[in-house]
């Protein structure tokens, strides 16, 4: 496993025979830690922050989880675990195509806008893609999510060009992209504070594009 060199703290020995005890919520513990993650990212999130936020002391955290770099990998799975999940669902069904991408999009934005305050914008966006310059393994986990969201977008222009919704000369891979990079654009704009029925006009027009 390669180590991120903006922080890497040996695991202490008690860590192996010290843990919690198994009444807490491993769950809960993995939403406050991502929240923690997501608000200052991974470079200036210390485990002591970690610790505050889930009520979690070291050895325990350890013991659960890992060091700081196995923490944010885990956040970061399920993180993409939920989020290409919703993408999915709203993709799916018999609704026509144009509904179906604003269905994706406003999921998104459901899941950008969903923190206590202030937006916070796509964790991806806000955490992963600085890391991945220099931690091959957040990287791949990168590369890995944007991937899928491009597969899963072609997928469902392949199906609508089968049902007529699209020309037959339509190309499934670039409209995948652009539905993609949209996505992404609405990401960066909710984390710089641009209001949701903006951002939600700005995938109105992006979808009335894509679908010619």
């Amino acid at each position: 496993m390669v180590q991120n060199k903006l922080e890497v703290e040996p695991r202490p020995p008690e860590a192996r025979r010290r843990g919690r005890p198994r009444a807490y919520d491993p769950q809960a513990a993995l939403r406050q830690l991502t929240d923690t993650f997501w608000k200052t990212g991974y470079s200036a999130t210390s485990l002591d922050d970690i610790s505050a936020a889930t009520g979690m002391n070291r050895p325990s955290l350890y013991a659960a989880f890992g060091d700081k770099h196995a923490l944010y990998l885990e956040a970061l799975a399920e993180y993409w675990r939920l989020s290409l999940a919703a993408t999915r669902e709203a993709l799916a069904g018999d609704q026509p195509l144009a509904e179906s991408l604003m269905r994706a999009y406003d999921a998104a934005l459901s899941i950008y806008f969903s923190g206590e305050g202030d937006p916070r914008g796509c964790f991806v966006m806000g955490t992963a893609v600085t890391e991945a310059v220099v931690d091959p393994e957040i990287r791949e986990s990168l590369a890995a999510g944007l991937r899928t969201i491009d597969a899963d977008f072609e997928t469902r222009f392949r199906l609508a060009r089968e049902r007529g919704e699209l020309k037959d000369d339509a190309d499934p891979v670039a409209l995948a992209f652009l539905a993609a990079a949209t996505m992404q654009t609405i990401a960066i704009r909710a984390r710089a504070g641009i209001p949701r029925p903006e951002l939600m006009e700005l995938a109105r027009k992006a979808v009335k594009v894509i679908c010619g």
